[in-house]
């Protein structure tokens, strides 16, 4: 293994690990939202050790994923440039302003996608099964899956992989991420249909509104890799979410539009 791997094997170990906690984290989200998630589970196997095992399966792919992104995304000058300079003292950390901005921009991305929901309606039909709702502790807690775990399959691997075929399609540089900003968003959107099947009919509207809700913000979050590290888009996404799933759900509790 040469010099430059080293780096990039020790950040992808520390993402996969954060990504495992992360997942477990999402554990009493799931719980609240799909209370029936593990009656499929035979009884002969403790519900322990499925949620043992689903839980170091994902904190191993995200582990592979990173440290394929990472590698990846040399050529393209993506990467995690604060966990390289935590790790490697000798390199500089971003500024404590860059922080400050990509957690207001996923506050701010948040509220758009409320502002967005009030204006053109709910992401799933009316007639769909209303969703379970989660407690604003379990939001919050679930919150850290999509900022870990999610930007390290989405942004850190797919929109790298995406920018780093388009850039051997000799395609400049700037349009190659461009475009890989834009298909990760709308995969990401995609991504988020499964559910909204689980909930009612997927008709035309449903799904334009939930891959556009979803779109807006992995776009931003796309942005924020390329330019300041999967650190601040992480991050953001982390603070949308916290938006989404804590401010609103408790805004609406106390009668507060939403």
């Amino acid at each position: 293994m040469n010099n430059r791997s080293l780096p990039q094997l020790r950040i992808a170990l520390l993402l996969g690990a954060a990504a495992t906690l992360a997942t477990l984290a999402l554990l009493p989200y799931l719980l609240a939202v799909q209370p029936d998630l593990f009656e499929k589970v035979p009884v002969a196997i403790p519900v322990a050790v499925v949620i043992a095992v689903q839980t170091l399966q994902n904190g191993v792919l995200c582990f592979l994923l990173a440290w394929a992104g990472l590698k990846l995304g040399e050529p393209l000058g993506l990467g995690a440039p604060w966990l390289a300079a935590w790790l490697y003292k000798d390199r500089a950390k971003p500024a404590a302003s860059s922080w400050m901005l990509a957690a207001l921009l996923g506050v701010l991305g948040g509220a758009l996608v409320l502002g967005a929901i009030a204006l053109f309606g709910q992401p799933i039909a009316a007639s769909a099964s209303p969703p379970h709702e989660a407690a604003a502790w379990q939001g919050a807690l679930a919150s850290f899956y999509g900022g870990i775990v999610e930007e390290t399959q989405i942004r850190l691997f797919l929109m790298t992989l995406l920018g780093w075929l388009l850039l051997r399609a000799r395609l400049r540089q700037s349009l190659a991420l461009g475009i890989a900003i834009v298909a990760a968003a709308l995969l990401f959107g995609a991504g988020h249909l499964p559910l909204a099947a689980k909930l009612g009919p997927l008709d035309t509207l449903t799904i334009v509104r939930v891959i556009g809700y979803n779109a807006l913000l992995a776009v931003l979050f796309g942005w924020l890799y390329w330019k300041r590290g999967i650190e601040h888009a992480m991050l953001s996404h982390f603070s949308a979410d916290l938006v989404l799933h804590v401010i609103a759900p408790l805004a609406h509790s106390f009668g507060m539009p939403a």
